[in-house]
């Protein structure tokens, strides 16, 4: 057998040493890996809700040096947020931002939120929502292969309309209002004495536009943001319903990710949380004036009107008390009294 030359041994052991610096330096493929994640949500770009949410896909960026990169989609790019809904759930979509109304047949606890007049200021909502019974609502999503990773803010909706001026509860019979797709919304509207109708919100100027609907419901800031001034002429200061957003991520999502990478994100939701809050109260501040400057009649409910409200939807609270699960309501109710006796 003819023995190798001098020169091909020397060029095998030179590229032998090669490859084993290359392998001791090269990073292992794990460490470069980059994960990248879809974050919908259907506020527009000039929202709160939208600003904050770039901010949270920046902290994400930095903190995980890289690693973890989401890209948000806003203006329900994705879809109405029952899809988006639907989409985080199979994995199609990693993040979710926005109000979980769309799942509340199937998770009765989110019901809650429906009540009428049930929280009296943005502390009280953030202190239950940040406390224990808010954490079990989110953990509770997890057989829904969602994770919930924080209640991100939200906001007091009221009411607004095309017909006429609004300032009594007998001044509210008849008129074709959107409400959430909530089994509670819609009895809770119903028994106020309007028309409620359940529809997706991607759908709602349209149908106010051609006058399918005469009015909706909604925070100050999203009827501004939405530009609802431009379909919409009367604005009832009514506070009825506190409406929280939620940020939550695919299970499938969130598996993929170390557990160094969860903390991060967790972090830079709570963080995010904090700002949206805050950003979100500022804006609400005066926003009203804004609407009037776009020629919106502003009407304040009288309390005497919402007292007569609070009478017509006391048989809905009490028949889905039950149907949530009083056990669940009255731990609810029982964390309102905490921070009512810290005042």
């Amino acid at each position: 057998m003819k023995k190798p030359s001098r020169r091909l041994l020397s060029q095998s052991l030179l590229a032998l040493a090669s490859a084993t610096l290359l392998w001791s330096v090269a990073p292992s493929a794990g460490a470069q890996e980059v994960k990248k994640a879809k974050l919908g949500h259907s506020f527009t770009d000039a929202h709160p809700r939208a600003v904050a949410m770039k901010q949270f896909a920046a902290s994400v960026l930095k903190a995980t040096q890289g690693k973890v990169v989401v890209e948000v989609f806003g203006n329900a790019t994705l879809g109405s947020e029952d899809k988006m809904l639907i989409a985080t759930q199979s994995g199609v979509q990693d993040l979710y931002m926005g109000a979980m109304a769309p799942i509340a047949a199937r998770k009765k606890e989110m019901q809650i939120f429906d009540f009428p007049f049930i929280f009296g200021s943005d502390a009280e909502a953030a202190f239950v929502l940040d406390g224990p019974v808010g954490r079990k609502m989110l953990d509770g999503l997890n057989d829904m292969s969602m994770h919930g990773l924080v209640w991100a803010g939200g906001a007091f909706r009221n009411l607004s309309n095309s017909k006429r001026p609004i300032g009594t509860v007998a001044e509210m019979k008849g008129l074709k209002v959107r409400v959430m797709p909530s089994p509670m919304a819609l009895a809770s509207f119903n028994a106020m004495g309007l028309n409620a109708v359940p529809m997706a919100f991607t759908e709602v100027y349209p149908a106010l536009e051609t006058k399918a609907l005469d009015g909706y419901e909604h925070p100050f800031v999203d009827m501004y943001a939405n530009k609802m001034y431009e379909v919409q002429k009367y604005l009832t200061v009514t506070n009825h319903v506190y409406t929280p957003v939620a940020l939550v991520a695919s299970s499938k999502w969130w598996a993929g990710l170390t557990p160094d990478q969860q903390t991060a994100v967790q972090k830079a939701a709570e963080e995010t949380r904090t700002f949206q809050r805050k950003a979100e109260l500022a804006d609400a501040s005066n926003v009203v004036s804004q609407l009037k400057a776009k020629g919106m009649s502003v009407t304040d409910m009288p309390a005497a009107e919402l007292d007569k409200i609070r009478v017509a939807v006391q048989p809905v609270l009490d028949k889905n008390s039950e149907a949530i699960g009083s056990e669940f309501v009255q731990s609810f109710y029982a964390e309102l009294k905490k921070f009512r006796a810290l005042k």
